[in-house]
C-alpha cells in the first residue's frame, strides 16, 4: 500500500478564490467506494491528462531516430531477422506459452 507524503495545503484556484487541497488517502479512499465503471472513467482521465505532447521529448526522440538510422544506414549494427526479433519478443511477454 502506498502512504501518501501530501498534506492538505491551501491554495488559490485561477478564480482567486482560496480552497483546502485533500489529500490522497481521501481520494484513495473514495476511489475504492466506486463502482468500477466509474474507476475506469477516472483512470482513463488521468491517462489522457498526463498523456501531453512534449516538444522537448519529441525533439530528443527525433534526434535519436536520425542517430540511429545513420548507424544502421553506415552499417555499425548488425541485423537481425524480423522473425528472430518477434521470437524474442513473444518469449519475453509470455515466458511460459510455447507455440
Amino acid at each position: 500500500m502506498v502512504t501518501s507524503v501530501v498534506r492538505e495545503r491551501h491554495f488559490t484556484n485561477a478564480n482567486g478564490g482560496h480552497y483546502m487541497a485533500r489529500t490522497v488517502d481521501n481520494l484513495v479512499a473514495e476511489i475504492h467506494s466506486l463502482p468500477d465503471v466509474q474507476k475506469l472513467r477516472l483512470v482513463d482521465t488521468i491517462l489522457e491528462d498526463l498523456d501531453r505532447p512534449d516538444p522537448e521529448i519529441d525533439r530528443i526522440w527525433a534526434e535519436e531516430a536520425r542517430n540511429r538510422l545513420a548507424t544502421y544506414k553506415a552499417g555499425r549494427v548488425s541485423k537481425v531477422p524480423y522473425e528472430t526479433v518477434m521470437g524474442r519478443t513473444h518469449l519475453i511477454v509470455c515466458p511460459y506459452e510455447s507455440f
